[in-house]
């Protein structure tokens, strides 16, 4: 039995060899459009891969059942924008934290937590592209801007890194990373009403 979404599908575990090839064949029909998949439950258990193609060493004599979860694309990108707030609040708070360890001259936590920061500020940029190219969003003047300021403060952060001046680097976290960073929930705001429209 193969459930998606708390519907019976009708096809049967036993007309595929391994579970791969059964989920394969799920995803290739259309029960799953527009929707990501959340959750796949097999005999009533969460799985998940832990090597890639695990699901092809899975012989579909040991199922009884296969249930799939999924939410629509829309929602989820709903979900993530939502997310983004935080992470945003993150990226002030890191900052904050950064300028204040260079300020004490902590210098080798303050690098440590300057790298996680970073690792912080890709993911986001990140997550706002995916959102971007799935929902084909508006080029809204403040999402270039925002994009553009952010980019120019990279660069300038990574020259002043180089240079090892740690005072400068804690000045322009405080005076102008973080107030960049606060634009961005406008963006998000934007970016939430723009998926929103893509649902309707």
């Amino acid at each position: 039995m193969i459930i998606i979404d708390g519907q019976d599908t009708g096809i049967k575990v036993n007309n595929f060899t391994n579970l791969e090839e059964l989920l394969v064949n799920v995803m290739e029909q259309n029960f799953l459009e527009n929707r990501v998949v959340t959750d796949v439950l097999v005999n009533d258990e969460a799985f998940s891969e832990i090597y890639p193609h695990q699901a092809e060493d899975i012989e579909t004599d040991e199922i009884s059942s296969v249930e799939i979860r999924s939410v629509p694309i829309a929602e989820m990108a709903m979900n993530i924008s939502r997310e983004l707030y935080k992470v945003v609040q993150i990226m002030n708070e890191g900052s904050r934290r950064v300028a204040e360890l260079f300020r004490q001259a902590d210098d080798s936590e303050a690098l440590e937590t300057y790298q996680d920061l970073l690792e912080v500020i890709r993911d986001f940029l990140g997550m706002i592209g995916v959102l971007r190219s799935e929902f084909s969003l508006q080029d809204h003047q403040a999402f270039n801007e925002a994009v553009e300021e952010i980019s120019a403060l990279l660069g300038e952060m990574t020259e002043v890194m180089e240079n090892e001046d740690w005072i400068l680097l804690a000045d322009l976290l405080e005076y102008e990373f973080q107030p960049a960073v606060e634009k961005w929930k406008q963006v998000i705001h934007l970016i939430r009403e723009d998926i929103k429209k893509s649902k309707g």
